[in-house]
């Protein structure tokens, strides 16, 4: 992956970092191998060790393997879907979701809190959603959504994540 500058970098950092966290993965701690080309083209290795594990790779979305909603009527009530993101145009965006990264298979989100509510917003506006916060607030088990959301519109990045969202969602 090639950043044209250090805020690139470090956004980036920061996405995976929190990425990382919110995975709900329990370790001793973890381990993150940077490489980067460094002026002049030299090249360069960071790692980063947080502990003694070395976290697992992130999961790879393979579009020949999604199935159908698998968390729809889940007694214990994580990723139940509520019936305005469980309609068929729901689950097509739920699976551009998915494919692209943004949403685990339990349709929680794997993006900072400002990126999930633009996600959010998204899909609201798409599926015409009146109540968005109130029905991502529940299944994402978040509360201030709309704050999240106030946020990410002063942030620099958001309008880039924004456009992929709308290319993603056509």
């Amino acid at each position: 992956m090639n950043f044209d500058n250090n805020e690139e970098a470090l956004e980036f950092i920061n996405r995976l970092l929190e990425r990382l966290h919110q995975s709900g993965h329990t370790s001793q701690g973890s381990k993150i191998e940077l490489v980067y080309v460094a002026s002049g083209g030299q090249h360069v290795d960071t790692q980063i060790n947080m502990g003694k594990e070395t976290l697992p790779k992130p999961e790879t979305h393979n579009p020949k393997t999604l199935s159908s909603p698998p968390c729809i009527g889940r007694e214990n009530g994580i990723g139940e879907l509520p019936d305005e993101l469980a309609t068929d145009e729901a689950m097509v965006l739920w699976r551009k979701a998915q494919q692209a990264g943004y949403v685990n298979e339990h349709y929680q989100p794997l993006l900072s809190r400002t990126q999930a509510a633009l996600l959010a917003d998204a899909m609201a506006e798409r599926l015409g959603i009146k109540e968005k916060w109130k029905v991502f607030e529940a299944l994402w088990h978040r509360k201030y959504m709309r704050s999240d959301y106030n946020l990410a519109l002063t942030r620099k990045g958001s309008l880039d994540f924004q456009d992929e969202l709308k290319q993603l969602f056509g």
